[in-house]
């Protein structure tokens, strides 16, 4: 991988939490905050991804988070979010992602703009993730708040069609909620599970999903549809 990585902190709370960098002499256009899942502090989790993403040109941040605090993470993800925004100042675009829980959390970015003072995210992808239960981001159901959005900005979904963890039945349904309400937003489905969306495969002795040669490919084309998006906005 010939993408680089920088680790620094953000402020959340009377903390500071981790978040790498990941960067390519080539890095142009957009930033991408891109949320680990459910399972505690696993930005390592999201490097296969993110190097991807990076080598295709773009400025990956990639912040660790907590869901098992009283507030299930927000604070965390607000916070990071905010960092996110200020990385990327006004001269450049934001696009928010997020993989399984981190997928609910992104698309609620987009439904509540005022987690960036009004100014929506520039694009929204949303990998491998389940959006009837409620956003991390906002407490709200995505699929019940489509109606209130303000701004209709472009969203990606990706999940794998042997996913057993999280259906991806809850994609579909997504992506057609979200054409009939009038947003941009395509579906890609691919041949693997959860973790393969990722290019990683899940190793039971470490519990943790790593890096696997098997399914690098899809993590490829995940890294292609967040970069086609970033671009195009």
């Amino acid at each position: 991988m010939s993408a680089t990585i920088r680790t620094v902190s953000y402020p959340t709370g009377g903390e500071h939490k981790s978040l790498d960098i990941h960067n390519s002499p080539q890095a142009e256009g957009p930033c991408v905050l891109l949320w680990h899942g459910i399972g505690t502090d696993e930005r390592d989790v999201m490097v296969p991804l993110a190097q991807d993403i990076a080598e295709l040109g773009l400025t990956v941040l990639v912040p660790d988070w907590r869901s098992d605090t009283s507030d299930e993470g927000r604070a965390h993800l607000t916070d990071s979010l905010r960092f996110a925004r200020d990385f990327a100042g006004d001269s450049r675009q934001l696009v928010v992602a997020g993989w399984s829980a981190g997928a609910g959390a992104a698309l609620g970015v987009a439904l509540d703009p005022e987690l960036l003072d009004g100014r929506p995210p520039a694009a929204v992808v949303g990998i491998a993730g389940g959006y009837r239960r409620p956003a991390r981001t906002t407490g709200a159901v995505p699929l019940q708040a489509l109606g209130r959005a303000t701004a209709r900005v472009p969203v990606r979904l990706v999940h794998g069609t042997d996913d057993a963890s999280v259906s991806v039945d809850s994609s579909r349904e997504l992506h057609e909620a979200l054409r009939a309400h009038g947003w941009d937003c395509a579906l890609s489905e691919q041949a693997t599970d959860h973790a393969g969306v990722l290019g990683c495969v899940y190793d039971p002795a470490a519990d943790r999903c790593v890096a696997g040669a098997s399914v690098r490919a899809f993590g490829l084309a995940t890294a292609q549809v967040v970069a086609a998006v970033a671009r195009s906005v």
